[in-house]
């Protein structure tokens, strides 16, 4: 727990994946006039709620002092204990409209979204005996989320005052086609949740629940949010930093690089999404098979998000053959 600046606290939350590597999740409290805000929630677990109850405590607060949640985005690290200190604090929850719809299909009834999922993975290529592996990684995730629905939904340009912070919200679709951040243009702050991190990049995927394009609508994103006159930036994950539109250039620049390892991998016969992602290099000098299952689907997804960009960017063509779905060079 530290004070940021004067008004933010920063808190770390405990995540329940062993597999990770990121350690813990970022949530920011701000205080304001009546009430704090909180900016996301990390997992709903007895752990991390007795986590943010220890913190809370160590500055003097408590939770029912809570009247609002923001939720950068409804990935479970994000929004799985919302519901929970809602409970507890009987405070707001301000989700952007498009997360909204996600919320019942990904953690109420999935059946739908996983029936989605396997027809995605197989059209794409990946091998019948491995789809079910991949579809149902992250079924057991749902354990640690407490659904929610928004009391106030937002659509980008809002204005939340609290305190003597004024924060504009800005609709950053990528990550997921609801993302929002929080720019504070007098204190030249940043909360960028999972859109902009200081050394790892976003996972962009296409999958069943993407809206339009969502590698080419992050680019675009960071293209704009380059405008911004920002001193100080607080992520989701890893620290906060300062280094703002240079690390927007490297995330930028990564994207490029990796388009040009897709690019290199269909040239000659026509390849599924599935095979492109097996010759693609993954974090530290990975490849797809040393991934965890629910990593190797997110590659397959991310493969597609550049795969869809290329397509409407006229690098290539995508062919299908037998319901199978494959790309090839121009």
């Amino acid at each position: 727990m530290a004070e940021i600046i004067p008004g933010v606290h920063w808190f770390k939350m405990p995540l329940p994946m062993e597999e990770s590597t990121l350690g813990h999740v970022n949530t920011y409290l701000i205080r304001g006039d009546n009430g704090y805000l909180l900016v996301d929630s990390g997992w709903n677990t007895e752990e991390s709620f007795r986590n943010l109850e220890k913190q809370l405590h160590e500055i003097g607060a408590d939770i029912r002092e809570i009247s609002r949640i923001l939720v950068t985005h409804i990935h479970p690290d994000h929004y799985g204990g919302a519901g929970r200190i809602k409970r507890f604090s009987g405070s707001e929850i301000l989700l952007h409209e498009i997360e909204k719809g996600f919320i019942e299909p990904r953690y109420v009834t999935m059946d739908e979204l996983l029936g989605q999922t396997d027809h995605w993975l197989g059209i794409n290529g990946v091998p019948a005996d491995t789809i079910a592996g991949l579809r149902d990684a992250t079924i057991g995730l749902v354990q640690f989320i407490a659904p929610v629905f928004p009391d106030v939904t937002l659509h980008g340009g809002e204005i939340i005052a609290t305190g003597t912070f004024t924060f504009k919200v800005i609709w950053t679709p990528g990550h997921s086609s609801g993302h929002i951040c929080l720019y504070e243009p007098d204190k030249k702050i940043l909360i960028s949740g999972d859109h902009i991190l200081p050394t790892i990049t976003p996972n962009i995927s296409r999958h069943p629940q993407s809206i339009g394009n969502p590698l080419g609508d992050y680019i675009d994103s960071l293209n704009d949010m380059k405008k911004l006159d920002v001193s100080l930036v607080l992520p989701g994950h890893e620290q906060p930093f300062s280094q703002f539109q240079s690390r927007v250039e490297e995330i930028i620049r990564h994207h490029e690089q990796r388009t040009g390892e897709i690019m290199k991998a269909v040239k000659g016969e026509p390849k599924t999404a599935y095979r492109i992602a097996l010759e693609v290099i993954w974090g530290d000098g990975a490849s797809w098979q040393d991934l965890p299952g629910f990593h190797q689907r997110m590659a397959i997804f991310e493969t597609l998000a550049h795969l869809e960009l290329m397509v409407a960017n006229g690098q290539i063509e995508k062919l299908s053959d037998d319901g199978i779905i494959s790309y090839r060079q121009n």
